[in-house]
């Protein structure tokens, strides 16, 4: 394992904001697709992009893993350094079963709806039961609910760190405030 900085690394950056852009985009999609939305055809690209959320996250948790964070702020409590680390590993489960749960519900065995990943290939169907599918559209849904909940605080958070504290927690995760020393 790596030892920490007092900032992310550049593939935890990269990682991180490509999959908050994607996360954002599918979140809206997820939300208002049959309202806003309505008769754009738009579910076959949140398909493709809850896909690739899978795939990048897989990726940051390996990078996660081999790739220490930097350390908290010493004035931080242990009872809210517990709660962002917490939460972080919340994130990572829920970036990779959302979409699994999305496949899951496009494989339901009675109305497949095939995965296709921007039209390039087609993911396989997995070997779901009718029941299972509809299980699993149900916790899509509601992990969805969840996610939006847990972005709203990822926020929050942030913004407290960088208006409020002034602690520079913020900025480890900024590319333009990584320095190359």
């Amino acid at each position: 394992m790596l030892p920490r900085g007092d900032r992310y690394d550049w593939g935890a950056i990269a990682f991180h904001w490509t999959i908050a852009a994607l996360v954002l985009v599918n979140l809206f999609i997820g939300l208002f697709h049959e309202s806003l939305l309505e008769g754009l055809r738009i579910i076959p690209l949140h398909k493709a992009i809850g896909a690739t959320v899978l795939v990048l996250s897989i990726g940051r948790l390996g990078w996660r893993l081999t790739h220490r964070p930097p350390h908290f702020p010493e004035n931080m409590k242990a009872r809210e350094k517990a709660l962002a680390k917490g939460l972080h590993w919340l994130f990572y489960a829920l970036l990779i079963v959302m979409p699994l749960t999305g496949w899951m519900f496009s494989s339901n065995p009675q109305r497949p709806r095939p995965v296709s990943w921007f039209g390039l290939f087609d993911l396989p169907l997995l070997p779901v039961t009718r029941d299972i599918a509809a299980a699993a559209h149900e916790a899509h849904e509601l992990l969805g609910l969840l996610m939006a909940g847990l972005v709203i605080l990822h926020i929050a958070a942030a913004l407290r760190h960088h208006f409020a504290l002034r602690d520079r927690v913020l900025e480890r995760m900024l590319p333009w405030a990584v320095r190359n020393d």
